[in-house]
């Protein structure tokens, strides 16, 4: 007698939701084989965390079903999502940085009232889990003490903890080096091989490519492509999800020559507060006309470079040119700070767009003049003046495309890739002091390909109209496709610098490794 097949882990079926007149699910069916890594792709504001918030109870559909290892369920809130066997990481963690990892986990879900016991049997169950995932954790470690990578094993284990079956993962490499997205990857095949299923949400094409089974991709609250991995290709994919070609390589053409130095940094040196070196007699210059690209492993004095040149950080020593001026931070005016730098035609975007990019309740036209506020074109005698404030708001929208196109919407209900061009619009917006230095920290981070191209066509654009670019990125691929002139960092360092024709990932992954150019 014939077995009958397994149902899928997880099926979906006529899934619709609106939120106002935003219809972020149409219609959407999802089947997800047991045991599998099922991709889902799709632009910013595609429907992807929305269909997946649904599964998870964040948000109940407006019409729709849901089956879960063939079994009907209305799932009404996280917590009953939890006890049929639903996990979800999402993109930012939701952890509590004063607490332990060992006590994150415990969080909600303590086996009992006094404490020191619990403590015990939650971590020997953990224990077991890192012995049987190779998730390892220091349990002991308070959360903010913890690497990135850490942080999210620590996630998966909490999901795991509560029993979880099904494992969402919302942008799980956004902030992952290329070292911790492949020991996540060995993580993930390891749970699949072990029977548990995995929906992974990623803009990174490559990585549903080299890990997914199957994959469905998005667009405008549809679904556009439901494919087994081995019958579409790299090309196929984005092309679905954007709905016409996608270019992400190095634009082709002639390019002026860099011109004149704009900015110069010589020997800046500062160490943390544990009395560690993090820039260690770092120099650069950025010239008219030129991307320069900051390439290394995250935590190797890329973020702290951009902050001294940012006016954020204050090194111990060194000296910064910009135009006539000097500053050294034993001098007469000391360090640039951050008012200074714009009055200087110097921009800046932050690697954090949720802690220093924006102000995530503010409307979004009050987040496009964050640090601008003050200008002559904003305050008249001390007057804001909003109409103008929501009229280049407006403009910035249209320019950046930055969707949906609602000024008053607050800055926490875009999408992240329309929080990042939000951001960029603001830095870059064509202002009478429009600047001639723009900084730019992980530009596409949690980004989607649609919105890759476009911010890269945008960071082009103002080299090409006689700026200077500074772009630091974690993606070896984006410093390859953007930049004219790429710096290493490794241990505080510049560890090599070269030419963008002369570079290649292997090379640029040695050096950023500590090895030697040659």
């Amino acid at each position: 007698m014939a077995q009958s097949p397994t149902p899928p882990a997880v099926a979906m079926r006529g899934i619709d939701k609106r939120f106002g007149a935003v219809h972020a699910n149409r219609d959407v069916a999802l089947t997800v084989r047991a045991g599998s890594v099922h991709g889902i792709v799709g632009e910013n504001g595609a429907g992807k965390s929305t269909l997946m918030s649904i599964l998870y109870g964040f948000y109940q559909a407006d019409r729709g079903t849901i089956e879960l290892e063939g079994r009907a369920v209305r799932i009404t809130g996280s917590r009953e999502a939890i006890a049929l066997g639903i996990g979800m990481v999402h993109q930012h963690f939701m952890l509590v940085d004063t607490l332990s990892a060992l006590d994150n986990v415990m969080l909600g879900a303590e086996p009992q009232w006094l404490l020191t016991p619990a403590r015990a049997v939650v971590r020997a169950r953990l224990d077991a889990l890192m012995r049987e995932t190779g998730l390892a954790v220091d349990l002991d470690a308070l959360v903010q003490d913890l690497p990135v990578g850490e942080r999210q094993r620590l996630e998966i284990l909490k999901a795991l903890y509560r029993g979880a079956r099904i494992l969402v993962l919302d942008e799980p490499t956004a902030v992952l080096t290329p070292q911790e997205t492949e020991q996540l990857f060995a993580t993930l095949r390891a749970l699949r091989a072990q029977g548990t299923t995995i929906l992974l949400i990623t803009h990174k094409l490559k990585e549903i490519m080299a890990l997914a089974d199957h994959v469905t991709v998005m667009r405008q609250g549809q679904v556009v492509l439901d494919a087994p991995i081995g019958d579409v290709t790299l090309d196929g994919l984005a092309e679905a999800m954007v709905g016409r070609r996608v270019h992400l390589g190095r634009a082709e053409g002639e390019r002026a020559a860099p011109g004149a130095v704009l900015l110069e940094a010589r020997g800046l040196t500062w160490r943390d507060a544990l009395g560690v070196t993090r820039l260690a007699d770092v120099s650069l210059a950025l010239r008219e006309r030129e991307i320069v690209g900051i390439a290394g492993v995250s935590g190797n004095g890329q973020s702290e470079l951009l902050d001294a040149l940012a006016g954020l950080l204050v090194p111990l020593s060194g000296t910064l040119r910009i135009g006539e001026r000097e500053f050294t931070p034993a001098g007469p005016g000391g360090w640039l700070d951050p008012a200074t730098a714009r009055q200087l035609r110097i921009a800046h975007v932050p690697e954090d767009r949720h802690r220093r990019g924006l102000v995530l309740p503010f409307a979004a036209w009050e987040s496009a003049a964050l640090g601008y506020q003050k200008q002559p074109r904003y305050d008249r005698r001390g007057w804001l003046q909003g109409d103008v404030m929501r009229a280049d708001c407006r403009t910035m929208m249209e320019r950046y495309d930055v969707r949906p196109r609602a000024t008053a919407l607050p800055s926490s209900k875009f999408s992240g890739g329309n929080q990042q061009k939000l951001v960029l619009a603001r830095e870059a917006f064509g202002r009478p002091d429009e600047p001639r230095v723009l900084l730019v920290g992980q530009p596409t981070r949690g980004v989607d390909i649609g919105a890759i191209e476009f911010i890269h066509g945008r960071l082009r654009a103002m080299r090409d109209a006689g700026g200077a670019v500074l772009v630091v990125s974690s993606e070896l691929d984006e410093i390859l496709a953007l930049a004219d002139r790429v710096l290493v960092m490794n241990a505080g360092r510049v560890a090599g610098e070269l030419p963008i024709d002369e570079c290649n990932e292997h090379t640029l992954g040695r050096l950023m490794g500590g090895g030697a150019l040659h």
